[in-house]
C-alpha cells in the first residue's frame, strides 16, 4: 500500500512540475503578448483538465516507482524537453492558440456585435479580437447576450 501511495505522490508532484513550465510558457508567449491581465494561478487553476492531470499523475508515478531507470530517465525526459519547449515564444504561443483562443466567432451585446477571435475567455470577462476595428477589446460576460 506504501509503495502505491508513494508512486501516486511522486506522480502528482513530477506533473505538478512539467505543468507549471506548460502553462509558464502559455503564459508568457500568448497571455502577455497579447496584453491580456491575468495572473499565473488563474490560467492554470481555469485551464487544468483533471482528467489528463490524473493520467499523467499515474503514468509518472508507476514510472518513476516500478519501471526500470533507463525507460523512466529516456520517458520523463522527452516529456519535460515536450514541457520546457512552451518558453520558446513560437511553441508557446501556437500551443496558446490551439487551447485557447476560438476563432471567427460572432459576439451580441445590446448595443454592438462583434465579428473576431475570442482570445482568453476569463471568469468576468471575454478577451477579443474585433477584425473590423482592429483592436482587442475586453468585454464583460453579464453584457454579453446568448452562446458564444
Amino acid at each position: 500500500m506504501s509503495k502505491i501511495m508513494l508512486a501516486l505522490l511522486t506522480g502528482m508532484l513530477t506533473t505538478f512540475i512539467l505543468d507549471f513550465f506548460l502553462f509558464l510558457g502559455i503564459k508568457q508567449n500568448y497571455i502577455d503578448l497579447h496584453g491580456i491581465n491575468l495572473y499565473y494561478n488563474i490560467l492554470f487553476a481555469d485551464n487544468q483538465n483533471i482528467f489528463i492531470f490524473s493520467f499523467f499523475t499515474i503514468l509518472f508515478g508507476y514510472m518513476i516507482t516500478y519501471l526500470e531507470n533507463k525507460i523512466t530517465l529516456i520517458g520523463l525526459t522527452l516529456l519535460s524537453t515536450l514541457s520546457l519547449s512552451t518558453l520558446i515564444t513560437p511553441i508557446g504561443e501556437s500551443l496558446g492558440e490551439i487551447i485557447l483562443m476560438k476563432k471567427d466567432v460572432v459576439i451580441q451585446t445590446q448595443r454592438f456585435s462583434y465579428h473576431g477571435d475570442i482570445l482568453y475567455n476569463g471568469r468576468t470577462t471575454v478577451t477579443f479580437y474585433d477584425y473590423n476595428i482592429d483592436k482587442i477589446l475586453h468585454i464583460k460576460k453579464d453584457k454579453i447576450k446568448g452562446d458564444f
